[in-house]
């Protein structure tokens, strides 16, 4: 219960996000940026009748289906209350906060509203859901094609970004390509930062108790790597451990107390899957 409520917490906050990043940013600069937001933006400029919001639930049902059957009922859930969270929340922005333009500037209005957008998409997709509509599809791609999401978004959203240009006009349609190319390079650094850690290996005299206190203190995972040395021929062990940035610190900050002559080495990570960290998918 604890884990759904925080993944469903966390679903909410990316659609607040993408929610603000359409109503003040996109809808009012004319800005088809992709997804199923650009296109029902596309859509209702050709049907001024029909709402944003109003569009977005109906090809979200359409997408939704899709979604379920061919990513199964865990992501169907979450994306069908991200996806028709979305609309709610653009709903209610739309008809009690009078949405505007923070800025008319295309330029700006790219680079703030592809900024929260980002946010918030790494976000949803982070919890094993999407926010619906042609997410759906870019989260098919990531699955069976083993494209990256950033990637799978900015495919699926060009073609969004071509209606766009025939609706709106070149000028804003080369803003939007701008917005799209902005938007997966966002998703890809937030989920990156979120998943990455150190890879730390560690040569020392008091290999022991470094040992002792990252699998007791810090109740995490190491192995030990038998070598030998370059110069001495002599025998020697090499830790080899992933660790969180937090706990990377405490770490140096041990081995700094008993051992200063220690020899370490830390690289990223991007992403870690396997026991005490992200599930293997």
């Amino acid at each position: 219960m604890k884990g759904a409520f925080k993944e469903y917490l966390f679903i909410t906050i990316g659609s607040i996000l993408i929610a603000i990043a359409v109503e003040y940013f996109f809808i009012p600069n004319n800005l088809a940026t992709g997804g199923i937001t650009g296109l029902s933006l596309v859509i209702n400029h050709y049907l001024p009748m029909l709402s944003t919001a109003n569009i977005m639930i109906i090809l979200n049902i359409i997408l939704f289906l899709t979604g379920v059957i061919a990513l199964g009922k865990a992501f169907g859930a979450k994306t069908l209350y991200g996806g028709f969270g979305l609309s709610a929340f653009m709903w209610f922005i739309e008809n009690f906060l009078e949405p505007f333009a923070v800025t008319s500037d295309l330029m700006l209005a790219s680079l703030f509203g592809s900024a929260l957008l980002g946010a918030g998409l790494a976000v949803i997709f982070m919890q094993n859901a999407s926010s619906g509509g042609t997410d759906i599809i870019a989260k098919i791609l990531n699955k069976y094609f083993n494209i990256n999401m950033g990637m799978s978004v900015q495919a699926v959203d060009l073609i969004v970004v071509v209606a766009g240009a025939v609706a709106f006009g070149l000028n804003r349609g080369l803003y939007s390509m701008l917005s799209v190319i902005l938007n997966g390079v966002v998703i890809n650094k937030v989920i990156s930062g979120f998943n990455s850690c150190k890879e730390v290996m560690i040569m020392s005299g008091k290999i022991d108790k470094i040992k002792k206190y990252i699998t007791v203190d810090m109740d995490r995972g190491c192995t030990i790597l038998k070598g030998e040395g370059g110069y001495t021929g002599a025998e020697t062990q090499v830790i080899y451990c992933v660790l969180g940035a937090r706990e990377l610190i405490r770490l140096k900050r041990y081995i700094r107390e008993i051992d200063e002559k220690a020899f370490v080495t830390v690289n990223e990570a991007h992403e870690v899957m396997g026991e005490g960290f992200n599930n293997i998918i």
